[in-house]
């Protein structure tokens, strides 16, 4: 009697024991399931069976998003203005010899950010009792661009010596100038802070769309 009983006992032992081996195994295979699946079918089953969806918790998940924004572009800054061209003889005096030349110029500068230049180290995540936070530092705004719309740019005036004819190199020489001086004008009227400041928006706006509570642009 006492040999069956022990025998018995043993047999509900080693089964409770099993089913709990198993248990614990099934979830940490859930687990490891729900933490890799980030897309796809699998993040949607993952999903369902965590009860809510499924968001991106790692930095280099996050510098892989907004890697992909590429060259945002964030402000775009146009501008008229006239400019002024000349070419003089050293000898001669301009009425005989000199070519001048006055333009209405319209061009326009694009400015932005090059976020495929995100490094993981300007990502910080921490998880706390207020939710998830980030901390990211984007890459300097620059300027992508300036252009001069040749539709919108006209000759205002030109004067040409009597002696000489109007060179065509000198229009191609005021236009170079003028893509100079638009840069310059977008420059000091501060496109680069609003570049920074609208692409700091944009990527706000991303993040909170990644389930993060708290979001900290710099």
């Amino acid at each position: 009697m006492t040999m069956q009983y022990s025998y018995g006992r043993q047999r509900g032992s080693g089964a409770f024991f099993g089913v709990l081996v198993a248990l614990i195994l099934g979830a940490v295979a859930l687990g490891m399931f729900v933490h890799h699946a980030r897309s796809g079918l699998a993040g949607k089953l993952a999903g369902m069976i965590t009860g809510r969806p499924l968001t991106i918790v790692s930095a280099p998940d996050v510098v892989e998003k907004v890697q992909q924004l590429n060259r945002l572009e964030t402000v775009v800054y146009s501008l008229d203005t006239v400019v002024e061209g000349n070419e003089s003889n050293p000898v001669l005096p301009d009425v005989l010899t000199g070519d001048k030349l006055l333009m209405i110029v319209h061009g326009q500068t694009i400015a932005g950010i090059d976020m495929s230049k995100l490094q993981a180290d300007s990502v910080q995540i921490t998880e706390g009792s207020q939710g998830r936070s980030i901390r990211l530092t984007l890459p300097p705004s620059q300027v992508f661009l300036t252009s001069i719309d040749v539709n919108k740019t006209r000759v205002y005036a030109r004067d040409t010596g009597l002696l000489v004819k109007a060179d065509p190199n000198l229009e191609t020489q005021v236009l170079k100038n003028a893509q100079a001086q638009l840069q310059q004008a977008a420059l000091s009227d501060g496109i680069l802070d609003a570049a920074n400041k609208n692409a700091r928006a944009t990527v706000t706006a991303m993040l909170g769309g990644l389930g993060f509570e708290h979001v900290e642009i710099r």
